[in-house]
């Protein structure tokens, strides 16, 4: 009997669900298949793995200019000509190499691991898959020491 109207309940409850989360993260709701269908679906799960990966990269990296931009608006934050603006980044924050660290880390791994398969008995291929794996170590350690100054963090006033 009700059905029918239960039916577009659920759909309405998914879809102003996905419109709140879009709004407040930047993607879908997360388990919109299993209100939707009433169990997980394979589309869901990875669906919400996407979901979930595009949240970690904007929560870290596009969040604090979003924050600093309502900050500015709704007048939290106070221009003052004699003082130097907070947003304008300096030493390592200037250069935003998250994604070149990451490509060279991936790359360096891939490169390591092939130079690993053919080393056998030859000592240049062996120093040159040691050289590899230093060079992504490295790149590693870099992006762990300055994880912080890598992030988008608001500038503004700051977190509270």
């Amino acid at each position: 009997m009700f059905s029918e109207e239960f039916e577009i309940y659920k759909t309405l409850w998914v879809e102003h669900g996905d419109e709140i989360s879009l709004e407040y993260s930047g993607t879908h709701a997360l388990k919109g298949d299993l209100v939707r269908y009433g169990k997980r679906t394979m589309s869901g799960i990875i669906k919400d793995g996407m979901s979930a990966l595009s949240r970690y990269y904007q929560n870290n990296f596009q969040d604090g200019i979003r924050q600093d931009a309502i900050d500015l608006i709704s007048g939290h934050y106070a221009m003052n000509r004699d003082v130097p603006s907070p947003s304008q980044r300096k030493g390592i924050e200037s250069l935003s190499y998250f994604p070149v660290a990451s490509a060279l880390v991936i790359g360096g791994l891939t490169v390591t691991s092939i130079t690993l398969n053919q080393v056998g008995r030859s000592a240049p291929q062996y120093l040159s898959s040691v050289l590899c794996a230093g060079l992504t170590a490295g790149v590693m350690a870099a992006v762990k020491a300055n994880g912080r100054r890598i992030c988008s963090r608001p500038r503004l006033c700051g977190l509270f």
